[in-house]
C-alpha cells in the first residue's frame, strides 16, 4: 500500500481517538484533578516515545529542542484549556466545538502571514459560527463556560499545527517530538503544582484507565502520526481528515456517558462541518 494512503488510515484511526478521548477525559477528571491527570498524561506519553523515537534522541540538539520547546507552549495550553471545557460541559458539544480549528487556522494565517482567504473561507465561517451559536448559546442567551474554554483552546491547537506545518519544511520533525512532549510534561506539573486542589495520588480507577488511554492513544500515537504526516500530505489533506473527530466524540459520549444527541447539537454541529468541508474544498475555475 501507498505511505501516503498508510498514513491516511492511521490519521481516522487517531481521530477515532481523539473523539473517544472526550470522554473518557470526562470521566476520568470526575474522579480526580484535570491539572495531575494532564502532568501523568504527557509524562506517560514521553517516556513511551522517548523508547519509540529512540534512534531520534541522538539527532536531538539546540535547535530541534527549541522547536519542540515552541510547539509545546501551543499544544500543552489547548489541551488544558480544552481539558477544562470538558469538565464543565457535555463531551460530545466540546468535541465538536474544537472542530473549530479548523475554520480558525487559515484566519490565523491571515494576521500571521497576511494572506487574505477566499471568499469560500468566509462563507465556511458563516456556517461553522452559526452552527457554534445554536449549540454554545442557550434559551437566556448565555454561554456555556466549558464552551469558551474549548473555543479558546481551538486557537492553541490552531497555532500548534500552523507552527508544525513551517517547521515539517525545514527540518526532520520526528526529532522535536520527544521534546515537545517532555517540554509539555514540564509545563502540565508548573500548572499542577500551582493548583492548591491538585490531587496527586487519585483514589480512582478509572482516572488512571483515562491517564493510559489518553497518553497512549490520543497523544503519544496521534499527535506523532499528526506530525509525521504533514511531510506526505498536504495541510488542506490532513484537515479533512481531522473533522472525523468530532463525529465520534459524538458516538464515543452517547455510549459511554449517556449523552444525547439533541437537535442542538446535531444542527449545529452539521453546520460546523459543512462550514469546515467548504472551507477545504478545492474550486478550479471554469474554462472559458
Amino acid at each position: 500500500m501507498d505511505k501516503k494512503y498508510s498514513i491516511l488510515l492511521l490519521l481516522i484511526l487517531g481521530t477515532a481517538f481523539w473523539g473517544i478521548s472526550f470522554s473518557v477525559t470526562k470521566m476520568a477528571i470526575s474522579g480526580g484533578s484535570s491539572a495531575s491527570f494532564l502532568f501523568y498524561r504527557f509524562l506517560c506519553a514521553t517516556l513511551v516515545l522517548s523508547l519509540v523515537f529512540s534512534k531520534h534522541l541522538k539527532q536531538i540538539n539546540w535547535s530541534t529542542a527549541k522547536v519542540g520547546f515552541e510547539l509545546a507552549i501551543p499544544l500543552a495550553l489547548g489541551i488544558y484549556l480544552q481539558t477544562l471545557g470538558i469538565k464543565y460541559s457535555n463531551a460530545s458539544q466540546c468535541a465538536f466545538v474544537a472542530g473549530l480549528t479548523v475554520i480558525i487556522i487559515p484566519l490565523l494565517k491571515i494576521g500571521l502571514y497576511r494572506y487574505l482567504a477566499p471568499i469560500k473561507i468566509w462563507v465556511a465561517a458563516t456556517f461553522a459560527l452559526i452552527g457554534l451559536f445554536i449549540i454554545s448559546i442557550k434559551g437566556d442567551f448565555s454561554v456555556n463556560i466549558g464552551d469558551v474554554y474549548t473555543i479558546a483552546g481551538a486557537f492553541g491547537f490552531a497555532f500548534y499545527l500552523i507552527r508544525v506545518e513551517k517547521h515539517s519544511r525545514n527540518l526532520n520533525i520526528a526529532s522535536t517530538i520527544v521534546p515537545m512532549f517532555g517540554a509539555c510534561t514540564l509545563l502540565t506539573l508548573i500548572w499542577a503544582l500551582s493548583d492548591s486542589s491538585t490531587v496527586w495520588v487519585p483514589n480512582n480507577a478509572t482516572f488512571w484507565w483515562g491517564v493510559g488511554f489518553c497518553s497512549l492513544f490520543s497523544t503519544a500515537y496521534m499527535y506523532s502520526v499528526s506530525n509525521i504526516a504533514q511531510k506526505y500530505l498536504s495541510a488542506e489533506r490532513v484537515s479533512i481528515i481531522y473533522l472525523f473527530e468530532p463525529v465520534f466524540g459524538a458516538i464515543a459520549a452517547y455510549f459511554l456517558l449517556n449523552e444525547t444527541l439533541s437537535w442542538r447539537l446535531l444542527l449545529g454541529g452539521a453546520l460546523i462541518l459543512v462550514g469546515m468541508l467548504i472551507s477545504e474544498v478545492k474550486i478550479k475555475k471554469a474554462a472559458i
